[in-house]
């Protein structure tokens, strides 16, 4: 396994595939109409490849905030369902720690769904626990995946 890092267009477009796991209504056009913004607000990915195939990623969010100063936050953490649970999320997450100790972070963090108890039990055992509640307002409905 090996991990590289995707910043540019043409390289976020290769996860493509392994996203619609995650969200199988993403179409090709609005997962790159959405890439030249998300980039701009330093936007990037870490994917684990094997045998030159994505077999997992997670994108991340490097910013500053108020209360924490530069953070790493991780999105859409996916292991394609083959790979699970032969350590390939360890080894992304080893990759995701890494990045964020390089930009000196003070904080990693990710978002989870409520009901997905099977990634929280792999989140405990990697360090994060759960702070507050990200509360949301949906303003169209139509457009979450």
């Amino acid at each position: 396994m090996e991990i590289k890092e995707l910043k540019t267009l043409e390289e976020l477009k290769t996860t493509f595939d392994v996203l619609q796991e995650m969200y199988p209504s993403l179409t090709k056009a609005a997962y790159e109409e959405e890439l030249p913004m998300m980039i701009s607000n330093n936007y990037g990915q870490l994917a684990v490849f094997e045998d030159n195939t994505c077999i997992g990623l997670t994108g991340y969010w490097f910013s500053s905030k108020l209360w924490c100063g530069k953070y790493l936050e991780l999105d859409n953490v996916i292991i394609r369902e083959q790979y699970r649970s032969k350590g390939v999320g360890d080894f992304l997450f080893d990759a995701a720690k890494k990045k964020a100790q390089e930009l000196n972070c003070t904080i990693l963090a990710l978002d989870s769904y409520t009901d997905n108890f099977k990634a929280h039990k792999f989140f405990y055992n990697h360090g994060y626990v759960p702070r507050g509640f990200h509360f949301i307002n949906v303003l169209d409905k139509e457009k979450l995946r």
